[in-house]
């Protein structure tokens, strides 16, 4: 899943050329003058929202993230997966804090054949919907098959590997495979897959309901308005009871607007998504004792696609020249005010499967490296290599981005490297990025379900094509690399037959030693999630799923 925030335009020609250290010096100045100007937004007065006044055991969260639908087996954006975690339940969910994977709806982990194509699966038997349809297996398989047949945005996750899904019995699901999936429980997981009452939707293509959502968490959706949701409590929740009276989740057109209104206590949670300048002037007001902050891993890795296709990044040594002069540690430092963590591997830290390849392989700002390279290639002052980095331009982050790789490839090499810097449109380049547009992007990644496969299979996968023609058809083409290799589509798919962690770990890590030595894509940093909330609130736990668990939350 593209994670495409469109923050306010930063002109890719705002930096001027100059020699030396003009280039990042002017980046580093703008920074700080945005933070000066974010930390002397003065605090008003004002102690409470309309809703926690009404009934001050309700909270109030505040965020900039949009949302286009409701309909479960539509929907594909991080806020809306949010609420479907807290209005819903799915077979599976993860422990808190961990990525342990336990029953929900299911009662047990499921039984799987021994050719790993059918899953046997007992459900709860005490569990209703919010419009008091008794939950069952017969309802468990309508949701699934909803999701699958009705082609929503999400529904791929589902139906590229279920072959059937049928109630065996009052409480005994089973799903049949079109191929083996070892990650396939993890699926079940994803907060989009949660039970929906028969009652209340319908089975068939484009049969939607973007305002309607019912479902048997502990939850109800009490209204979808434009620029609020609220929910209430369910009290016939068979699960653990939530600590508060309700949910109102506040939407602000910009960071700017949530930024002001936290600082005014107009919400009593600021969550998703701040700049990193008001981030840095908000984290020097805690010590203060002004309100509190939570920091959690996050699983969104930002990356560099390279389009092998596109000269001159058809040259291994160019692409490799390209790597050598990154510094994550620069990026994580100015750009990012210290709120990411450098990224050294597609696959996120947060993973046993992690290894830090590019930095084994490669460090950062190896640019002696990176000189030896393009020398190799045949890239020289007088006859530079030049690439265009594109970026979505309406992105503030990626844009700052761009202009420090170009002031370091302008500055460290000599000339030998030169980047030529393009913004665009979010959305036309999403449309153009699979058709060999770009020759870069500047991109990030939020993972549809919690498996390394995820992270590897959506970069590298190719189902058409050829080492000459590049991907013709597929994953990686999707991504608009192009990339192809036949080890690492037989690799992919031996991961995913795999059921052995401890082998599957080992084909992990030769897909991992293939991305260094092909090098289709650049990871530079990994998010870490930033929550600022009033002090008298408490239960606050980010998932490292990316969501966030509602009912834990208290208000004092």
């Amino acid at each position: 899943m593209f994670a495409r925030s469109l923050n306010q335009t930063l002109q890719s020609g705002w930096f001027p050329r100059r020699r030396g250290q003009s280039i990042l010096h002017l980046i580093s100045l703008f920074c700080l003058c945005w933070f000066l100007a974010v930390s002397c937004t003065p605090r008003s007065t004002q102690t409470n929202s309309p809703s926690s006044q009404t009934n001050p055991e309700r909270i109030t969260m505040g965020t900039t993230l949009n949302i286009r639908t409701l309909d479960p087996a539509d929907a594909y954006d991080a806020l809306s997966n949010d609420i479907f975690y807290n209005v819903g339940d799915r077979l599976y969910t993860y422990s808190l804090g961990n990525t342990t994977l336990i029953p929900q709806l299911a009662t047990a982990l499921p039984t799987v054949s021994e050719d790993g194509l059918t899953y046997t699966i007992a459900v709860r038997q005490d569990v209703v919907f919010h419009d008091g349809t008794p939950f069952n297996a017969i309802a468990m398989a309508f949701s699934l098959k909803r999701f699958i047949e009705n082609g929503g945005q999400p529904a791929f996750l589902l139906a590229d590997t279920v072959k059937s899904v049928e109630a065996t019995g009052d409480y005994e699901l089973t799903i049949i495979l079109k191929q083996p999936f070892a990650a396939f429980p993890n699926l079940l997981a994803v907060a989009g897959t949660l039970a929906v009452s028969p009652e209340a939707y319908e089975l068939g293509a484009g049969k939607f309901q973007p305002q309607t959502l019912v479902g048997t968490g502990p939850y109800k959706l009490a209204e979808n308005g434009v620029d609020v949701i609220r929910l209430d409590v369910f009290d016939q929740y068979w699960g653990e009871k939530p600590q508060n009276q309700g949910i109102d989740i506040q939407r602000f057109s910009s960071p700017a607007n949530l930024f002001n209104s936290f600082r005014s206590d107009a919400v009593d949670i600021a969550y998703l998504s701040l700049e990193p300048d008001q981030v840095k002037s908000l984290q020097g007001e805690v010590e203060k004792g002004k309100w509190q902050m939570i920091t959690a891993d996050g699983n969104t890795i930002n990356y560099m696609v390279l389009n092998l296709n596109s000269e001159p990044l058809n040259q291994l040594e160019v692409r490799q020249a390209l790597v050598a002069i990154v510094d994550r540690n620069l990026i994580n430092e100015r750009i990012l005010r210290g709120q990411g963590e450098p990224l050294y591997s597609l696959i996120p830290t947060t993973f046993e499967s992690y290894k830090p390849v590019f930095e084994d392989s490669y460090g950062d700002a190896n640019i002696e490296r990176a000189k030896a390279l393009l020398e190799q290639a045949g890239y020289t002052p007088e006859n530079p290599a030049v690439v265009e980095v594109w970026y979505a331009s309406g992105n503030n982050k990626r844009a700052t981005l761009a202009s420090t790789l170009k002031a370091l490839a302008t500055e460290k090499l000599d000339g030998a490297l030169q980047l030529e810097l393009k913004g665009v449109e979010a959305t036309t380049a999403f449309e153009n990025l699979d058709k060999g547009v770009y020759p870069t992007f500047l991109l990030d990644w939020y993972a549809d379900f919690l498996d390394a496969d995820n992270y590897l299979q959506p970069f590298l996968d190719c189902a058409e094509g050829s080492p000459e023609t590049g991907c013709t058809k597929g994953a990686s083409q999707s991504q608009g690399s192009f990339y192809y290799s036949d080890r690492v589509n037989e690799l992919i798919d031996q991961q995913r037959r795999e059921q052995d962690p401890q082998a599957r770990q080992l084909i992990f890590d030769e897909l991992q030693a293939i991305l260094i030595k092909d090098v289709p894509y650049i990871p530079l940093w990994q998010d870490k999630n930033f929550i600022f909330a009033d002090d008298n609130i408490s239960g606050i736990q980010p998932q490292l799923t990316q969501q966030l668990p509602f009912w834990t939350l208290s208000k004092s």
